[in-house]
């Protein structure tokens, strides 16, 4: 069949340079991921002191964790949202927004007074620069995922939907290493609580760099154009006037699905970051609350470790995903993870080597289960609803998972008298459901991304 003039002109539509596709993906989704590690390390470490001052140490991390997750509430808003924008103006601006919403929300928790100087505007504050934070995000990866899968080349789309999940080790190692950094010039001399400076001005430091990172981030972005697969589209009159309306009248089945794709990386995700910080740091004589008894500077460098192993295996996950489909992949590895939650009380007893060998494992299976989704959850869309249905499920996932995964981890640590063993059944409970949604669904890696 040939094609009309139309659409011939929306075909040659100039594509972007790889390079600037890998790029343009890749350091977006690491700005937003390093605002987003930069919050959750300051709710361990410096929220609880400054906003939430109750006296009980177990109720002001619970109430730091509240508002942590109060973004994940906020992020299916941002992918309805900028999932509009980007499916009807186009995925280069709805990104740019993403972006700065990101950056100036993050900046502006830099300059919040604390709960002594103002009182109850302190956390009211924080929590709305919270909620705009997962409003941000919420239409960032999407966004970010559907440039990459977009502009792939024929047979790499998994292989190129790796490139905006690995902002999340990247961000997770400059948010954390900036804190580090910080705590070592600024040291205290109670090892279970930061020094006065950092509680005064230090902890300020990693939110106001998120300025640099995301003028950095726009001079990218700004320098994209549209997809050849959006771009057609638009010509040729196929968009829709309301996307979140045609996904769920058409595209149901596919939106359950994806969320419950999600559901076990989000709740490996935010346990291996959020709850295992405050778990490794946690004196082992603690009443309640037992932990590992690391200090902060050993217990994130160890993370940090662990990490390069999530970067390492979200990349080597594309190729495989590309090769062996993206079912097939994610299914040994989310068996794997069910696996993984049961044995969390013998690694963890196992001494260092033991606690290190959790990290690693832990945050390999996270890559593994994280780099095949950008191109999973775009190839279930079709592309005039692909922004909106593939951002909720990636967002509606994160309420289910992340927004409570930390706040149920630290009742079921208590409920355990200070045993994980709980914590890691909650995951494999939570795997098993993805495992299920796995099997209902059906291998993408041929779809048509232009249809």
């Amino acid at each position: 069949m040939s094609l009309s003039a139309t659409e011939r002109s929306a075909a040659s539509t100039p594509a972007n340079p790889r390079s600037r596709v890998v790029l343009a993906s890749l350091i977006g989704t690491t700005i937003e991921f390093y605002d987003f590690y930069v919050y959750a390390t300051a709710a361990v470490l410096v929220f609880p002191y400054l906003f939430f001052p109750t006296g009980n140490d177990s109720t002001a991390l619970l109430a730091s964790f509240a508002i942590f997750g109060a973004a994940m509430v906020a992020r299916p808003l941002g992918a309805i949202v900028f999932g509009h924008l980007g499916d009807k103006h186009g995925r280069k601006t709805t990104l740019v927004a993403a972006l700065l919403t990101m950056g100036i929300a993050t900046f502006l928790i830099g300059v919040l007074p604390t709960y002594p100087a103002v009182g109850w505007f302190a956390p009211l504050m924080l929590v709305i620069l919270r909620l705009a934070q997962g409003f941000a995000l919420g239409g960032e990866w999407s966004g970010a995922a559907l440039v990459a899968t977009e502009n792939a080349p024929a047979g790499k789309r998994a292989w190129y939907g790796t490139f905006p999940q690995l902002g999340a080790p990247i961000g997770f190692i400059i948010a954390n290493g900036l804190f580090l950094i910080i705590a070592a010039l600024l040291p205290s001399d109670d090892p279970t609580r930061p020094s006065e400076a950092f509680l005064d001005w230090g902890w300020r430091i990693p939110f106001l760099f998120s300025a640099v990172m995301v003028i950095v981030g726009l001079w990218v972005r700004l320098r994209l154009v549209e997809s050849t697969t959006f771009s057609q589209k638009a010509s040729t009159g196929k968009l829709v006037r309301l996307p979140l309306a045609a996904v769920f009248r058409n595209h149901w089945r596919e939106l359950l699905l994806g969320t419950f794709f999600m559901l076990a990386t989000y709740v490996l995700f935010y346990l291996m970051t959020t709850f295992s910080l405050s778990y490794g740091r946690a004196a082992t004589d603690a009443p309640v609350q037992r932990g590992l008894g690391y200090d902060y500077t050993t217990f994130v460098l160890m993370m940090i470790a662990g990490v390069v192993f999530f970067g390492i295996f979200t990349m080597v996950s594309g190729p495989w995903a590309d090769r062996f489909g993206r079912r097939r992949t994610l299914l040994i590895v989310t068996g794997a993870i069910i696996v993984f939650g049961l044995v969390w009380v013998p690694m963890l007893g196992a001494g260092f080597v033991g606690v290190m060998l959790w990290l690693i494992v832990g945050f390999t299976l996270m890559g593994m289960t994280f780099g095949p989704m950008g191109a999973l959850l775009p190839e279930l869309f079709p592309t005039n609803v692909r922004y909106t249905g593939s951002g909720v499920s990636y967002n509606v996932a994160s309420i289910l998972g992340a927004a409570v995964a930390p706040f149920i981890a630290v009742w079921l640590w208590t409920l355990g008298d200070g045993s994980p063993f709980l914590v890691g059944v909650y995951l494999s409970v939570m795997a098993t459901i993805t495992f299920i949604a796995l099997l209902i669904g059906k291998e993408t890696k041929d779809v048509d991304i232009d249809r």
